[in-house]
Order: structure tokens, then sequence, then C-alpha cells
């Protein structure tokens, strides 16, 4: 009996300060769940989905995983949707002077800026097809290419992406 509450309090633990570091709340089973999950992904540097209705909290379930991951770079927020796609690219990989028409100076990109830490590819359901491409790349190879330039550059990132679409009835 002794040893089944140590570790209920344990897990209690757990949960009450992995709330005090983050806004997820909830003592319901399925947020139980939801922080076990958290937990154990939060120790690994798999690449990550997170899926859900707009508004469900998906950016803060990846801020959580990025809190716990002991990963010391920021946590870089990046929608997708938001950023015109033709400017996408230079957006995420950087830049190079003179690789496009107002391109004067080179610039990093967002991947070099979460250096260390994590970058999360919200919305990543309205990432147009080419660059989809190219992250699979990245994912693959670890390792983008600024526009414009013929040198890879390796990168130390964790990628965590999320969408509201339902991406296997899309891709069917």
């Amino acid at each position: 009996v002794d040893e089944s509450l140590r570790l209920q309090n344990q897990t209690q633990e757990g949960v009450v300060r992995m709330q005090e570091t983050t806004e997820i709340l909830g003592q319901a089973p399925a947020m139980q769940d939801v922080f076990r999950v958290i937990g154990r992904l939060s120790q690994s540097n798999v690449t990550v989905l997170i899926t859900g209705e707009s508004g469900t909290g998906k950016e803060l379930v990846a801020r959580q995983l990025h809190q716990l991951s002991g990963r010391t770079g920021p946590f870089v927020p990046v929608n997708c949707g938001a950023i015109a796609p033709e400017l996408l690219a230079s957006e995420l990989f950087g830049h190079i002077a003179g690789s496009f028409t107002g391109a004067k100076t080179s610039r990093e990109g967002l991947f070099n800026f979460a250096s260390g830490g994590t970058i999360f590819l919200d919305e990543i359901g309205e990432m147009p097809m080419n660059m989809q491409t190219a992250l699979l790349r990245v994912l693959e190879q670890r390792a983008i290419r600024p526009v414009g330039s013929e040198k890879e550059v390796n990168i130390d990132v964790r990628v965590v992406a999320a969408t509201n679409r339902l991406l296997v009835e899309e891709v069917e």
C-alpha cells in the first residue's frame, strides 16, 4: 500500500509540476494521457505532428514539449499560413545577398535562429507542396540550404508541426 501511494503521489506531483510550467490544465483522464505523451516525447528528438481543431492548444503542447526537452535553444513558432508562399523558403532557410530582387544582404532563416531549440511549424497543412518537399529534405538530412546558396548548413533543431486539417484525407 505504501509503495502504491508513493507512486500515485509522484504521478500527481509530476502533473502538478507540469501544470505549474505551462498553461495546459486538466485533471480528466484524457488530459492525463496527454501529459504522459508529452512527458515521453519530450525525452526524445523525434519530429512531432500535433493535430486538432483550432483553439485546442496545439501550440501549448508544442511549448511544453520544448520546455521539458532540455534543449537550450529558443522555441520559435512559425505560422506557415501567415507567410506568403514566395517568401516562405527565405523565412525558414534564410538567403544570401543577391539571391532575389531586394535581397541586398544575407539573412539567416528561422531554422538557424532556432538552433539548439525547437521550431514549431503551425498550420503545416497550409505550406505549399514545393516547400513540403524542401522540408522533407530538412527532416531527413538535418541540413538546410539558404535561398541562392550552393552549400548546405547542418542544423540542430527539433521540429514540431501542427495542423487542424485532416492530412490523411487530403493525401488520399
